[in-house]
């Protein structure tokens, strides 16, 4: 049971990244939300070097080898793509600057997790609150960007999956009430987010620009004659 869980996590997540860098590259922008992506991409490679460098190399070993080699691509569509996201008063070395920064911060924060916690507990807390984050930030993206651009069903399923298969493994089975908590959390967002998804697909027109403010009764009445404009 083990294995399979961990597998199935393995494969859901596989999935996730393989489809976000399709849709990154056919709709030229990032399918992840850049936070979330900093402390994937900084948890995959942190724990992926620990655990080669650590002695017997575990399943879950090559599964964060293989997630951080496909998080190093959606990286490189959010430097390609993701300024154009962004105001016209952002430059670009600007966004330069605060996606490394972004990026810096999110290695620092998996390194004090592994300070504070320890390898094994850090790994644990850090990905299930990061998890938890994402989960919200794939909502906030779609309602931003006012329709799925960068995002497909296929994500949202994958990714609720990816999630809930380790909180059966390590919440559930181990016994670890904090990993069960995050985990429902995570599970609640992502059925939201599926939904919304799902939404946005059968009814773009949801999710479009808000009309134009309506113009007050005095504004919209024709000026009287000889009255001051």
């Amino acid at each position: 049971m083990d294995l399979f869980l961990t597998a199935l996590s393995g494969l859901a997540w596989t999935i996730v990244y393989i489809d976000a860098i399709r849709i990154g590259f056919r709709q030229k922008t990032y399918a992840m939300p850049v936070a979330a992506l900093g402390l994937n991409i900084a948890w995959e490679s942190t724990y992926s070097v620990l655990d080669f460098t650590g002695g017997a190399v575990s399943v879950q070993a090559w599964v964060n080898l293989i997630w951080a080699l496909a998080d190093v691509v959606i990286v490189f569509t959010f430097f390609k793509f993701g300024r154009a996201e962004l105001p016209r008063l952002v430059t670009k070395p600007m966004f330069i600057v605060w996606g490394v920064l972004i990026f810096a911060s999110s290695y620092a924060v998996q390194w004090l997790f592994i300070g504070e916690f320890g390898q094994m507990a850090g790994a644990r807390y850090s990905a299930f609150l990061q998890n938890l984050l994402m989960s919200g930030l794939f909502i906030a993206m779609l309602v931003a960007r006012r329709g799925i651009r960068g995002q497909t069903l296929t994500i949202a399923i994958s990714k609720w999956i990816g999630t809930l298969a380790p909180t059966i493994l390590i919440g559930v089975m181990g016994n670890m009430p904090f990993i069960i908590a995050i985990g429902i959390m995570c599970s609640v967002f992502d059925l939201v987010y599926i939904g919304l998804v799902w939404r946005a697909l059968r009814h773009p027109e949801a999710f479009a620009d808000a009309a134009p403010a309506a113009t007050t009764s005095a504004q919209a009445a024709p000026t009287q004659a000889g009255a001051t404009p």
